[in-house]
């Protein structure tokens, strides 16, 4: 299913630079053109009403609001969806502009847990975007420990688990057996910490891995000291961290990155989002059209192959993506990093992804039944698309110390 592209000039006001680079969004093939019509509509309704929330023109954004939310709907089309989820996420930030004066940071922890790891595993079955970083990040971590046989990693969000019973397969089968290996996982709940832990225990020893866990609820940005980490001589330490707009996984930036510069490990995994925020900038515009851009995409590829009634897709829709949407247009910005320059400034170097990474993600894609996926290497990063729009970069990094 090709993307159709709706070329229009968004509202102006103040500094537009940053909007008018994103003037393409993805709108689905199996719309008609009375569809489209429709859809152009809603979007146009919808920039204009960012525009008001932009310029605290908070009365006139408010009559918008209402307008759309009587013309969509998050059960209608792939569009429709989109602008529903946006429109309420604009109601959240006018509401709370009205309330306090002030936008709401970024959730510290996420609200109802369990339930949106619910929905990251039904997420998991209907997308390939969670594999990839599973998969890519496992194949990195299993070159890198060539020749190690006492491994920790450091999970900065392990929820649930679900990436490493990949890793510990493809460990097992060595002809070299691992002394140990250990797993640290940050999170919220230590109930949900538990269970991760119990699970894979169970995983690990029925192939015989000799393995331990150590959970830790909190933010690796609250770390004092990499001592508080346990890590130990002789051992192989891997950070793994995969992004996404949840809740709060880290904490504090300049935190997280100088505990990660003192604790040196031998690896740093990354998948991240590509979506810049702004680039620190303060423009509230040019981050709603580029969330805008990026959700359009995700929502698009879901509705490949899921019709409108599918529950599955829905949950999905309001529970992970949702959420997310939420948190970027209502929540104030604290500064995103860009990580790639924070990690060369203070002594990591990339770790190229081409060969056996790149190779194996490109099979998995092959394997699944997803058609519009693209995977592009590039500076030894990978990366996961739907048509041409980027949504996740992985990448790897080693610490070295310079000379």
């Amino acid at each position: 299913m090709a993307a159709k592209r709706v070329h229009r000039d968004y509202p102006s006001s103040g500094d537009l630079s940053t909007v008018k680079r994103h003037k393409d969004l993805h709108f689905a093939e199996d719309t008609t053109p009375t569809d489209d019509g429709a859809a152009i509509n809603l979007l146009s309704l919808l920039l204009q009403c960012a525009e008001y929330v932009a310029t605290d023109h908070l009365r006139e954004a408010s009559i918008l609001l209402s307008e759309i939310s009587e013309i969509c709907s998050p059960f209608g089309s792939s569009p429709e969806r989109v602008v529903a989820y946006f429109a309420e996420a604009l109601q959240a930030r006018v509401i709370s502009s009205y309330l306090s004066g002030s936008c709401s940071q970024l959730s510290e922890s996420p609200i109802q847990s369990q339930k949106i790891f619910a929905a990251l595993q039904t997420f998991n079955s209907l997308s390939p975007l969670i594999k990839f970083s599973h998969f890519t990040a496992n194949q990195a971590i299993f070159q890198a420990l060539d020749g190690e046989d006492s491994v920790h990693i450091i999970d900065l969000d392990v929820m649930q688990g679900l990436q490493w019973p990949g890793l510990f397969h493809i460990l097992a089968s060595r002809p070299r057996k691992l002394r140990s290996i250990r797993i640290t996982g940050f999170g919220p709940s230590s109930d949900i910490l538990a269970s991760t832990g119990r699970r894979l225990a169970d995983f690990a020893a029925s192939l015989s891995l000799p393995f331990e866990f150590h959970p830790i609820v909190g933010k690796i940005g609250n770390v004092t000291d990499p001592s508080q980490l346990g890590t130990r001589p002789g051992e192989a330490v891997v950070v793994h961290w995969m992004q996404h707009r949840l809740y709060d996984v880290t904490g504090n930036d300049l935190d997280t990155l100088e505990i990660i510069r003192r604790l040196r490990p031998n690896l740093i995994t990354m998948v991240e989002q590509e979506l810049s925020y702004g680039d620190g900038g303060s423009c509230f515009l040019g981050r709603f059209v580029e969330a805008l851009h990026y959700y359009s995409a995700l929502f698009d590829a879901l509705g490949d192959g899921l019709g409108e009634e599918s529950g599955e897709r829905f949950t999905v829709e309001q529970i992970v993506l949702a959420t997310e949407i939420r948190n970027i247009v209502g929540g104030k910005r604290r500064g995103t990093m860009r990580w790639k320059e924070e990690l060369s400034r203070v002594g990591f170097r990339p770790v190229s992804l081409r060969g056996n990474p790149a190779t194996q993600a490109g099979l998995l894609l092959g394997m699944l039944p997803w058609n519009g996926y693209t995977l592009v290497e590039e500076n030894g990063t990978l990366r996961l698309g739907w048509k041409d729009l980027s949504l996740l970069t992985a990448s790897a990094w080693q610490f070295q110390p310079s000379d």
